[in-house]
Order: structure tokens, then sequence, then C-alpha cells
């Protein structure tokens, strides 16, 4: 085709447009919404149905990986079409378990705590017909703000009127004792008055548990310590059917996929943390298990394989009848 073929045709829709448009009046344009639509998504494990349910998105320096590591986070930062010179988005995720006539909700988000880019998690349960009043539990995989900061309000009051709070026994005992604060970055000694916040709020409700205990229908706990002391990892199983939700065993994925022995500033051991993600990675490969993460890009689903000295995610097709 021609230069002046091809123009004539690429200019024919528009014509056409004009002479429909003759003789009555054009329609008026929608105005942009500008804000996102719920962020829910169904899978099916066996029986039980898991929705992932996004709290919102935060930004973290490519800084909080090591000085020594950014010239390696910056190139792979820019081979994943993500701009290194700015923080780079985080998601943050929630997974609400249907099973066994109970809900179950793993992480509370964040709350009012983290600022405007967070906190979506309550309009997005409510999308779905669903009120923290609903929620028969919430499993914690540790205690850090935009995990568990969704339990309290400003006045430090539960959100959940009637959910019984799983925290991992080593997470607990852990927060709970201000004697520990000297063990963690200064920016993250915060936990320790909010972990007695939580504690005091839910009193009877809360309930310490140890690794590998079922805290729910088909929900089994599994120690993944270094994050954090008691940091935990759920796999949920039904039938044949597995989903392993790993809590924050990355935050970038593209980095901690490719560098698994890369900490973040948050971690209170690197080097566990690192031992604990190189662990459960090639678990996750050897049993070919579909993950949940809390930091995946939403909807946070996606299989992993090895890639060289590290691995990478595929993230899961999209499902449009579970």
């Amino acid at each position: 085709m021609t230069p002046i073929a091809r123009r004539g045709v690429l200019a024919a829709p528009a014509a056409l447009g004009l002479a429909s448009a003759a003789g009555r009046p054009a329609a008026a344009a929608a105005p942009p919404v500008g804000r996102q639509v719920a962020g829910l998504y169904r899978t099916r494990v066996g029986d039980i149905e898991v929705t992932c349910v996004a709290d919102g998105t935060i930004a973290l320096p490519a800084a909080l990986f090591g000085e020594a590591n950014q010239a390696d986070a910056r190139r792979v930062l820019a081979e994943n079409f993500i701009d290194a010179a700015t923080p780079v988005p985080c998601a943050v995720n929630t997974f609400l378990v249907n099973s066994g006539g109970r809900l179950a909700l793993i992480d509370a988000g964040s709350g009012a705590w983290l600022g405007p880019t967070m906190g979506q998690l309550a309009p997005n349960l409510a999308a779905m017909g669903v009120t923290p009043a609903e929620i028969d539990v919430v499993i914690l995989t540790h205690l850090h703000r935009d995990h568990a900061g969704g339990l309290l309000d400003r006045e430090n009051r539960p959100l959940f009127p009637r959910a019984e709070i799983v925290v991992p026994e080593a997470e607990a005992a852990f927060w709970m004792d201000e004697g520990n604060s000297g063990r963690v970055p200064q920016g993250s000694r915060g936990g320790f008055p909010y972990a007695a916040q939580v504690a005091a709020a839910y009193r009877d409700r809360l309930r310490r548990v140890p690794g590998g205990r079922e805290v729910a229908p088909g929900v089994t706990s599994i120690d993944a310590f270094g994050h954090t002391p008691g940091h935990t990892i759920y796999r949920i199983a039904s039938g044949n059917a597995q989903l392993l939700v790993f809590g924050d065993m990355v935050h970038v994925p593209v980095l901690q996929s490719r560098f698994p022995g890369w900490g973040i500033a948050f971690d209170v051991d690197a080097a566990t943390a690192a031992a604990t993600r190189r662990r459960v990675f090639d678990m996750a490969v050897a049993d070919r298990l579909l993950v949940a993460g809390m930091h995946l890009d939403f909807p946070g689903l996606a299989r992993m394989r090895r890639a060289g000295e590290g691995f990478e995610f595929v993230a899961a097709p999209w499902q449009a009848v579970l």
C-alpha cells in the first residue's frame, strides 16, 4: 500500500464518523474517574475460594537493598521497564480465604497508618459485600504495620469486632517484649508499642500459634523466620490443590527473585531471611506450587522457576471461571 493510499484508509473512519454524526447531537464523553476499580481477584484451591484483596501500594527506594547492590538494582529495574530514579511501586495484598464455612483473612493491610495510597482493604471488602464484622479470623504473617496496621483505628480500637486474631508465637514473643527494641533498626521500633496496643485491643481474642498448626480449615502455618523473628507463611490445601501464601519473601519481586541473597533494610535478621527465601523458593519450584505474595504485583499470584543463579516469577493466567 502506498503512503497516500494508507493515509486514505486511516482517514476513512474519521470521515465516516463525521457523516454518521450529521443531523444529531454529538455524544458527550464520560469524564475520567481518576481512581482504580475495586482491587479484587478470586481463585480456587480445590474446594477453597481465595480472594486477593488489595490494600494499595507503597513506594520503596532501591537504596533499601543496600548501597553495594545499587548498580545491579538499576540495571534489573531498567530491564523490567521500572524507573530506578524514583521509588519503586510495591503492591500490598491481603488474602480472604473462604473454607469450612468460615472467612479467614490473611493479613489486615495498613489501615489509616501509611498514607493515601494505602488502606484500601475495607472499601475493597465492601465492594464484594463483606464487612469486617463477618471475618471469623485474621491470620497474620507478621506484625509490620503494612500487614497488621488494619487491626486498629486511630483511637486504637479494634476494627474486626468479633474476629479471632492469630499471631505466630515467635512473632508475638518478640514484639510484645520491649526488651528486644535494641535488636531492630531505629525506624522499626514503633512496632513494639503497636504490638502492645493490638494485644490490649483484642485481649481474649488474640491467639498465639506455633508453626505447623492448622489455623483455619485447610490453612497451615509454616515458620519462615528472618524478615522478622516470627515471620510465618501459610499453606492452603484442598485435595491435591495447594497455594503457598508467602508473606514478605520479596518486596520488589524482580530484584529479590533475581538476587535471593539480597535483604531489605526492614529485615531483623537479613542473613536468616535470605536463607529462608532460598528454601521457600526451592520448595515452590520443586513442588510446582502456586504462590501468593503480599508484595507481588496485584493480584499477587504466580509460579516460580529457576533463572541462572536466581529465580523468576511467572504470573498466573487470569481466570474468568473458577
